[in-house]
């Protein structure tokens, strides 16, 4: 990753690395789930604010568990132990609930599935550039944010049919 530093791609990490920042994601989450709940569309605000919940809990145990360093020269402000990536992780939950919370089934989800997917590489990747994180950290933070918030969305759907399996509902 250094040896393709440049001043526009570390200028884009470093826009990445302000995304995926508390004071970013916090507002954003929270705008989200409160839309969701305005609307009045329960089990979504489940579906996006149980991944949200977990991996947020998840970050903290495993950086304690595994509580490796960081690699040396980092392009930003960084603390605490490298693994899993925070970023990666708060950023793959966030875009990847927020899709699923907030797009009906079809063509429209699958487009902003991609979106949310392309946008959670990059930051995976601008981790690793930023020398942040090693970048087993940022793909462990993919996978275990991508992971949450699957698993959390299959939960709710199954809580969902079984307590109201009768009852209309807008599609998810």
């Amino acid at each position: 990753m250094i040896s393709v530093r440049s001043g526009p791609f570390t200028a884009c990490a470093k826009v990445l690395n302000a995304l995926g920042l508390v004071y970013v994601t916090l507002p954003v989450r929270v705008v989200i789930a409160g839309f969701l709940a305005w609307r009045r569309r329960w089990w979504h605000v489940a579906a996006f604010v149980v991944p949200v919940v977990v991996s947020e809990i998840a970050i903290g145990r495993l950086k304690a568990l595994y509580d490796r360093p960081r690699p040396p020269g980092s392009l930003v402000a960084t603390s605490g132990s490298s693994f899993p990536s925070g970023h990666a992780v708060a950023a793959t939950v966030t875009v990847v609930a927020a899709v699923i919370a907030l797009f009906p089934e079809g063509r429209l989800r699958y487009w902003w599935g991609a979106a949310a997917v392309a946008f959670s590489l990059l930051m995976g990747l601008s981790r690793s550039y930023l020398a942040a994180h090693w970048l087993s950290d940022a793909v462990g933070g993919l996978l275990l944010g991508t992971s949450i918030t699957l698993l959390s969305a299959l939960v709710v759907h199954a809580i969902r049919e079984r307590v109201a399996p009768e009852v209309e509902r807008e599609p998810t």
